[in-house]
């Protein structure tokens, strides 16, 4: 619980772009932001073999529905970006799940450098987790390895019929339109509970218009890890400069007034309320919102590990004396 320290959890705001000085690093929420992208992974990349590869019956059934696969490869990606998100894991770390996210919130000055590229890494190393996880699944069943090789993967690969800008532009221009929609929902608390489902709905729209020329990926982490097991390396480089152009381009957008005024408290796609702080993966939804909530937020925490103790040992539990 790092009691001696307890006092500077409530001055430290690393997702409101005020980390204490003393905490250049918060282990916790890259920790978490990992092991939610790897969820991330697993499934969307499950369905997306599922989906489109020739030898599964929904492969077969939507081979002559190319556009009807596409969309639901994009909605089956996008709901396990939900999914991750409403995992403990991903409501301590608010979900960011693409580097793309993790970039838009740095540059608006929510999250500092150093834990943005914490989150990067985490991600990266997330991706790889989770997309390891796919493969050694056809490690140990065969049918699995052949659907998931020839699925690429679920690697994410540019049209190679027009120029490689064209890609490009369109990983760009579909980053933007994802990172300022989920900067404006995030920012207006009417809307701020949508905020997780709408990248489903948002890719089951997009991926029939632009995902024939470079996948839809918007996240150089979710193409990366991939492509290292597909061995499907040309191109890769669309995946980091384009979602960061748009990324980019969406907070310049933002920051210039042109969608009206938006003011984001937090560095986070969900559950919010926690003014920047770091939550306790034993509770994330518990709102520790100002300092003086210190005692109010030890006894609230004493209280779980003294649930948690009785849940191991019933017995002593029944027989301990109850509180005043």
């Amino acid at each position: 619980m790092h009691w001696p320290h307890f006092h500077i959890h409530f001055h430290d705001r690393p997702l409101a772009g005020a980390p204490h000085p003393d905490r250049p690093l918060h282990w916790r929420l890259y920790f978490c932001e990992a092991i939610a992208t790897a969820v991330l992974m697993i499934v969307g990349l499950s369905c997306v073999i599922l989906l489109s590869a020739p030898d599964t019956w929904l492969g077969q059934e939507m081979a002559e529905l190319p556009h009807l696969q596409s969309a639901l490869c994009g909605l089956c990606f996008g709901l396990a970006g939900t999914l991750a998100a409403m995992t403990p894991f991903g409501r301590v770390s608010g979900a960011h799940l693409n580097p793309s996210v993790t970039l838009a919130f740095m540059l608006s000055r929510k999250i500092v450098w150093v834990d943005a590229l914490g989150y990067a890494v985490a991600q990266i190393v997330g991706a790889f987790g989770g997309t390891f996880f796919v493969y050694g699944l056809g490690r140990l069943f065969a049918p699995w390895r052949l659907l998931a090789r020839d699925a690429h993967y679920g690697a994410t690969l540019p049209y190679t019929g027009l120029s490689v800008f064209y890609a490009l532009a369109s990983e760009a221009c579909v980053t933007a339109l994802l990172v300022g929609m989920l900067y404006w929902l995030a920012a207006h608390p009417r809307f701020r509970r949508v905020t997780p489902w709408i990248g489903g709905l948002f890719f089951f729209l997009m991926n029939p218009l632009t995902a024939w020329l470079s996948g839809n990926s918007v996240n150089f982490a979710r193409s990366l890890a991939p492509a290292l097991f597909a061995g499907a390396w040309p191109g890769l480089w669309i995946y980091l400069v384009g979602p960061f152009i748009g990324s980019s381009l969406a907070v310049l957008i933002i920051q210039s007034n042109l969608l009206g005024k938006i003011h984001l408290l937090e560095a986070r796609l969900i559950n919010f309320g926690h003014h920047g702080r770091v939550p306790h993966l034993d509770d994330p939804d518990f709102r520790h919102a100002a300092p003086d909530h210190y005692h109010a937020y030890r006894s609230h925490l004493d209280d779980i590990v003294a649930q948690r103790g009785q849940a191991a040992n019933p017995i002593a539990g029944a027989a301990a004396p109850a509180k005043d």
